[in-house]
């Protein structure tokens, strides 16, 4: 064998799953066809510090752009919650390139410019055939994203719902003084359906504008567009200079699959574990589980499913209760979601953590519930000051 473990790209979900298989000992290969760190850049370039603390690491500043103070979420009238938290926007290829130095530190083999296009079992392994030829490995992760193809080539539905993923388009735009707030802007309604429409401040004259929408298709540029417009009139601006566009989508509500089989594990984007830190933390599971299969010679899907055990004890019911909550929102109409603000409109609230959005949208479907006992119990979710 040329490597006990491949890891099939280089998300941050991926480089964590490489990072500490290499740590634990094993002879790890990451490969991934981008031509080089960060390059092209993901649209994911922010996360709040709740969400992060669940990987155990720490925020570096050498990525941080911005540091922000929290988040407004802004229904269609204007009315809006705050929440409290320490949030950042990311440079991402220096986000992506620092993690990788990690990974390589620990001993990950990480080669870019390298594109799979086949994995085989063959002989108690794997043969992976690649634009630059073959590797053969003991054990496969697949972390390519939720585009990926790896999953489905090896016969596995790693996204339950992928229907549901929220496809995106962000801009980077120039507007004199447009990036000095501290606070990220998420504007829920039927202009975004299903999801959000974003306004993320970095500093001087540049921001970002996103725009996630699900069941819509994936091309999402009619909403951006029209979100732009919108997105002048509230801001005052009469012009707003484009400066990128990238595309993407976000598996928020998704919901992991079939994520291991025999030799196989699936992380990150590719498995449904939406989101940075989370994703990162999922990486990390998966790349110890899988040097324990290494160190005792049991790849078998009984053995690696430690990995789903653990995800599921972190993550299951916070994604499943997400799920639900989404679909609630969907479904609302934008007078629905004016009534659903005025319940905490002026409300001081504290993120403990986890996301702030599927937070939000938990007590949403409480409320929805129209059980008014539920209404007061929003402050097991969150501290008020």
């Amino acid at each position: 064998m040329d490597a006990d473990i491949i890891v099939i790209g280089a998300s941050p979900a991926g480089v964590m799953a490489a990072r500490n298989a290499s740590a634990k000992g094993c002879k790890v290969i990451l490969l991934d066809k981008k031509e080089a760190a960060g390059v092209p850049t993901h649209p994911a370039n922010t996360f709040f510090k709740g969400m992060f603390d669940r990987t155990g690491e720490e925020v570096d500043q050498s990525y941080v752009i911005k540091n922000l103070k929290g988040a407004y979420i802004i229904a269609p009238s204007g009315r809006n919650v705050i929440f409290e938290g320490d949030a950042y926007f990311l440079d991402r290829k220096k986000f992506d390139e620092f993690y990788i130095r990690h990974a390589k530190e620990a001993g990950a083999d990480v080669r870019f410019g390298i594109e799979v296009l086949n994995v085989l079992r063959v002989d108690g392994g794997f043969t992976v055939s690649t634009s630059k030829g073959k590797i053969k490995c003991k054990l496969v992760i697949v972390s390519d994203g939720i585009n990926s193809r790896i999953g489905a080539l090896l016969g596995m539905i790693p996204i339950k719902y992928p229907q549901d993923i929220a496809w995106s388009l962000e801009a980077e735009i120039e507007a004199e003084g447009i990036g000095e707030p501290d606070m990220f802007e998420y504007y829920v309604g039927n202009h975004a359906p299903g999801w959000k429409s974003t306004y993320s401040p970095c500093g001087g004259n540049r921001a970002t504008l996103g725009m996630y929408v699900r069941r819509h298709g994936k091309d999402v540029s009619d909403f951006f567009d029209a979100w732009l417009e919108k997105f002048k009139t509230l801001k005052g601006l009469d012009e707003v200079k484009i400066i990128s566009k990238s595309v993407g989508g976000d598996p928020i509500v998704a919901i992991p699959g079939e994520i291991v089989a025999d030799g196989v594990m699936i992380t990150g984007g590719s498995a449904a574990q939406s989101g940075i830190g989370y994703g990162m933390h999922a990486g990390q599971m998966c790349g110890d589980v899988a040097a324990d299969a290494i160190a005792k010679g049991n790849l078998s899907k009984s053995f690696l499913s430690e990995y789903r055990k653990r995800w599921n004890a972190a993550y299951r019911t916070e994604y499943y209760l997400g799920r639900f909550a989404m679909e609630t929102l969907r479904k609302m109409t934008d007078k629905e979601i004016d009534e659903l603000m005025k319940v905490f409109e002026g409300e001081d609230l504290k993120v403990l953590g986890g996301s702030p959005f599927n937070q939000a949208l938990q007590v949403s479907k409480m409320i929805l519930k129209n059980n008014p006992s539920s209404i007061l119990s929003y402050r097991a979710i969150f501290r008020t000051k």
